[in-house]
């Protein structure tokens, strides 16, 4: 259904640019900015039996039903967030189609548990690979501090924008978008492929700044936008399990807007 309503605002938002409009209706826009990405409580459970490797404490052969939870959270480093859209004026209000990017890179884990709260830190890494009978002689918590990867997203987003008209050369705007984000979640801490998947979620946002007329036909913006999806089902790539990813950023941005 969220992506049914995100397709509907894409149709409803394109239908309104394709009607006749006076010279300087429309506009487009280039922006970029610094993306701050939420830190994600990553919730799984395994989707089937799984038996663990040789702990520290944890034997070979331990068994893990279908549905054991798992879990970790994991922290991001600042990224960036690129974007760019075409949009109609209708007097104070704007409406546009916006396609954007954004990517950050993995920090680090942490917290790793498993079974409702059985911590997995302190046990080798060797739990975590079914059937490997000896110790990696590196800790849970150890392997996964390692943060490589990433999370990237593409937007493609319907938004609406109301503009204050001051009177003078600065507008301040507020505005809101609805669509569909396609995720790409890469976590291999150590080079060990935890979680390489992709997946689509309903995506949402809201944006305030403020534009300065540079010209009759340009001007440049300045704002802050909350852009998030909702949470991102993935599967895990070492063992078999099912994980909800957070995917939600704060984003200061710039750019400009010419309009035709």
């Amino acid at each position: 259904m969220a992506l049914q309503r995100a397709l509907i605002a894409s149709l409803c938002a394109a239908t309104a640019l394709s009607g006749a409009a006076a010279a300087n209706d429309y506009y487009v826009s280039l922006s970029g900015g610094v993306s701050l990405l939420s830190d994600s409580e990553n919730d799984g459970r395994f989707d089937g039996d799984f038996t663990t490797g040789q702990g520290t404490t944890i034997p070979l052969g331990t068994p893990l039903p279908d549905g054991t939870s798992v879990g970790w959270d994991t922290e991001f480093d600042t990224g960036y967030a690129i974007s760019g859209a075409l949009g109609r004026r209708f007097d104070f209000f704007r409406a546009e189609l916006e396609v954007a990017y954004q990517a950050n890179d993995v920090d680090t884990h942490t917290g790793v548990n498993v079974a409702d709260g059985l911590a997995l830190g302190a046990e080798d890494a060797g739990v975590l690979i079914s059937g490997l009978d000896t110790n990696l002689g590196v800790t849970v918590s150890d392997l996964v501090a390692d943060g490589q990867g990433q999370i990237d997203t593409i937007f493609v987003m319907a938004n609406l924008y109301y503009d204050f008209d001051l009177g003078g050369p600065l507008k301040p705007y507020v505005g809101g978008g609805a669509g569909v984000g396609f995720v790409d979640v890469d976590y291999s801490p150590s080079a060990t492929a935890i979680i390489q998947d992709d997946a689509t979620a309903f995506a949402y946002q809201a944006m305030a700044g403020v534009t300065y007329e540079v010209g009759p036909a340009t001007e440049l913006f300045a704002g802050y936008r909350f852009r998030s999806t909702t949470d991102v089902e993935v599967e895990a790539t070492l063992f078999p399990a099912d994980f909800d990813i957070e995917n939600s950023s704060n984003i200061v941005e710039a750019g400009l807007r010419f309009t035709f």
